[in-house]
């Protein structure tokens, strides 16, 4: 089976060095690439070998999720996942978990709204096994109906933990109200009555329809070939089907989200605080205001009053929110899919007599930046913004998280250096444009639960996304 090799982000044929520096590029070791090969049957092979590493981390990023999912059959990807370590055709679910533990290795899985992964973290010596386990849940998952009667109460189990996790239960709210109707305002786990209802013919249609060849990159990253890791999936992978209607990674594969400004509030007296999230309608992967918008959530930036010297080392908003006593805690977000996406801030308040105080010194800040921040803001954001997502690029299974993600969501994948390009090419102005076009007098979305009642009405908070005075 052939395989397409090229050098992400790099010309064909390798990397060019300047001609001033050949003799110096002998001495100094390049930083890492990411290589990516396509097999005859559509299948993206991408890796980055790390020189030294004594481990990899392996696995297949699909590009299916929830919102690969109707109304009817919503939470099917989910209890899939779950089912995938039960058992395959030939391997029973004691001897795959003896086999990985017998190699030392960590194997996981989770669901997101657009993509499902499973993936190995092992030693280099036993990334064959670790593809060929991976393969063999994909492709040979026996779904015994014994085996999913049982998973219905572990995933019910879990669904009533997730219940007790306000931040949880407050973005997926937000989705649900941000995206009425739609496959991306449904929760990743389903509704209680379809994971009672969900068949094995469910799971069996699922894996058919989704887990194609031209929806899925087998990702390696760490002590690993990319030569070897093509010849593993060509062995492993090279017999899975290829979508009736296929389509490259970074297209549109669903209906367009539409953004609806709306509110939800789950008012519960029991409780001490109120949990609140408000969103704009933010930027998808793709967008060429993706890093402004990034920028633009590390201006605002994210506090909690339990940092003793957070006051001086955020953004302004904290200070405002720290010294009048008007939140526990605060975070601002920037949550993307393939066509649209969420800005805002997630807030936990016990202060329940100033939540008007509190949102409106939320939302002038926000105001603030369509007439322009200080370059001093700006800059900080940016230096803040280059750490938390280069400095996050620590170990094989973050750079593979980071591989797959990208070549799912964009067909490509972005070295760190073009990422810290990004970041350091937006400006002021881009803000200043990127605030206008996003939150000036733009409607909004908020979910909100616990001790709602000192909230104002959504006509009142809507006012404050048009009007500078403080």
């Amino acid at each position: 089976m052939s395989a397409r090799l090229f050098l992400a982000n790099s010309l064909k044929g390798g990397v060019r060095v300047p001609r001033g520096v050949r003799s110096l590029a002998s001495k100094v070791s390049l930083p890492p690439y990411t290589y990516v090969s396509t097999l005859s049957n559509g299948l993206t092979v991408a890796t980055e070998s790390i020189p030294g590493a004594q481990t990899a981390t392996v696995g297949a990023w699909i590009d299916a999720g929830s919102r690969s999912e109707s109304k009817a059959n919503n939470g099917t990807a989910h209890f899939l996942e779950h089912m995938a370590f039960k058992g395959t055709g030939t391997r029973s679910q004691q001897e795959l978990e003896l086999e990985v533990e017998d190699m030392g290795a960590h194997l996981n899985a989770y669901t997101s709204r657009e993509q499902t992964v499973y993936y190995a973290k092992a030693f280099r010596n036993d990334v064959d096994k670790a593809v060929s386990i991976i393969s063999d849940i994909l492709q040979n998952s026996k779904l015994d109906e014994t085996a999913i009667e049982r998973e219905r109460d572990v995933i019910l189990r879990e669904q009533e933990e997730v219940d007790k996790l306000q931040e949880e239960v407050v973005f997926d709210l937000l989705h649900s109200v941000a995206f009425q109707t739609q496959a991306l305002g449904r929760t990743i786990l389903g509704p209680k009555e379809n994971i009672l209802s969900i068949e094995r013919q469910d799971l069996v249609n699922y894996i058919k329809s989704k887990y194609t060849a031209d929806r899925m990159v087998i990702v390696g990253a760490g002590g690993i070939d990319h030569g070897e890791l093509v010849k593993m999936a060509e062995t492993h992978f090279g017999n899975l089907p290829y979508s009736e209607n296929p389509m490259s990674f970074g297209e549109k594969l669903y209906e367009p989200a539409k953004f609806v400004g709306s509110e939800v509030r789950a008012r519960d007296d029991t409780k001490d605080t109120v949990n609140v999230a408000v969103a704009v309608e933010g930027a998808s992967w793709n967008s060429p205001d993706y890093f402004p918008m990034l920028v633009l959530q590390s201006v605002f930036g994210n506090w909690d009053r339990s940092l003793g010297a957070s006051p001086l080392l955020s953004s302004r908003l904290s200070h405002i929110i720290s010294s009048n006593n008007l939140a526990n805690s605060f975070m601002h977000f920037s949550t993307s899919y393939s066509d649209t996406g969420l800005w805002g801030i997630y807030v936990v308040s016990e202060n329940l007599t100033n939540l008007d105080d509190l949102m409106h010194f939320i939302l002038k800040e926000w105001q603030r930046a369509t007439t322009g921040l200080s370059e001093a803001e700006v800059e900080r954001a940016k230096s803040q913004l280059k750490a938390s997502l280069l400095l996050g690029l620590d170990g094989t299974t973050a750079v593979a998280e980071d591989i797959g993600r990208q070549m799912v969501t964009m067909g490509k994948r972005m070295t760190p250096q073009e990422i810290e390009n990004e970041i350091n090419m937006v400006t002021v102005d881009e803000l200043k444009r990127v605030a206008k076009q996003y939150i000036w007098d733009n409607d909004f979305a908020l979910a909100a639960t616990g001790r709602t009642e000192g909230l104002m009405d959504y006509n009142r908070l809507r006012r404050d996304m048009k009007t500078l005075l403080y």
